[in-house]
């Protein structure tokens, strides 16, 4: 397998670390260990406690398997396979797709949503989002022409990185419907779930309401532990799971032991740290629509309906990614071009989940004098 290299990942090599603004992440506000803790119930506290450092059961401590299925009705424990989110997708394309076969991928997207497809042999038809009356938009006869051809696989992504875009529940029901007459699987990228404005807005897990639907998520995003490296697929299909559990053994094997018990605990408190970080997310929300909306002439401001990110369009000179580097080496500020996506346009990334977004769109607006 040839894979290309990872733009993205790349790009943050160079400057996540040593630029002092950045405007484009895509997780929420970290919490730090003695923060969560202080969360843990007396059950994960003695596991903690107690905690040994040997090796971990390969598909996932059963405490933490049964935690994750709490959250797909009709599920359990055996439906679940624990890994990092990014080998998670590794492992699921690798198991779901052959050299010669066909994907169906919703773009914009991370990087890895596509380019595995690709590394591996198939052809790649892309099924993107547009810009329609300030939103993104989704175009369900687009997918029913892409799918008139057959696929083995479809990869959507909501709520969606980078766009924030989310189906409403009769899109997301016609969405299901086309993938299963088609008789593809389904990958379904929900790691930004369970950051919706309001509950009533979330979807049902894909892998609960379509047989031949794998879900992935995790605790990078919507709870803010991305240094846990802490993720899962969730499925119906018990044999597809063994499939997985198998191509596992050749990369990690197992999970980290303290990385399981901190995981149980950030699970078993949810509700939490979840209603901080939508809290986070509300009021960038509100202050970011409040400064590219008021600068017209320079950006278009597109309103993201759910998740951590936004991705409006730079309208300005010079184009964006002459702009991204001048405004990452002269003023610390670091953007996340489209490009990064493979979505070319002027369009970039926009974080919302951090608390630090005022004091970046400050240093932003001193830069664009």
């Amino acid at each position: 397998m040839q894979i290309q290299p990872f733009e993205l990942e790349r790009y943050f090599a160079r400057h996540e670390f040593s630029a002092r603004f950045l405007l484009g992440p895509s997780d929420c506000e970290s919490l730090s260990m003695q923060e969560l803790l202080a969360l843990a119930d007396p059950e994960a506290r003695a596991l903690w406690e107690g905690l040994g450092l040997g090796y971990t059961e390969s598909q996932g401590h059963p405490l933490l398997r049964e935690e994750i299925a709490r959250a797909y009705p009709g599920l359990g424990a055996g439906h679940i396979l624990t890994a990092a989110p990014e080998e998670a997708i590794f492992i699921a394309m690798n198991v779901l797709l052959r050299p010669g076969d066909r994907a169906v991928v919703l773009t914009p997207a991370y990087q890895s949503l596509h380019s595995l497809a690709r590394a591996i042999g198939c052809r790649v038809d892309e099924w993107p989002l547009r810009p329609r009356s300030g939103r993104w938009a989704l175009d369900l006869d687009r997918l029913a022409d892409l799918l008139r051809t057959p696929a083995r696989l479809v990869v959507v992504n909501f709520p969606n990185n980078p766009t924030g875009f989310l189906p409403t529940a009769g899109e997301w029901q016609d969405l299901l419907a086309l993938v299963a007459a088609s008789g593809a699987y389904l990958f379904s990228d929900e790691m930004y779930r369970l950051l919706e404005p309001r509950p009533e807005l979330r979807l049902p897990p894909a892998c609960t309401a379509y047989e031949r639907a794998v879900s992935l998520a995790g605790l990078s995003k919507a709870f803010g532990l991305p240094g846990l490296r802490s993720g899962w697929l969730a499925c119906r299909e018990a044999p597809l799971l063994a499939e997985f559990q198998a191509y596992k053994d050749y990369i990690t094997i197992c999970a980290s032991a303290p990385g399981e018990v901190l995981s149980l605990i950030a699970l078993r408190a949810a509700e939490s740290i979840l209603q901080r970080n939508r809290g986070i997310v509300s009021a960038n929300l509100a202050a970011a629509r409040a400064f590219f909306s008021a600068r017209p002439r320079l950006f278009d401001w597109l309103e993201p309906d759910a998740g951590s990110v936004a991705f409006p369009r730079w309208l300005g000179e010079p184009p964006l990614e002459q702009l991204a580097e001048q405004m990452v080496e002269r003023h610390g500020v670091m953007f996340v071009p489209g490009g990064m996506f493979a979505f070319a346009g002027g369009y970039f990334r926009v974080g919302l989940g951090r608390r630090n977004l005022p004091q970046v769109l400050a240093a932003l607006a001193a830069a664009l004098g």
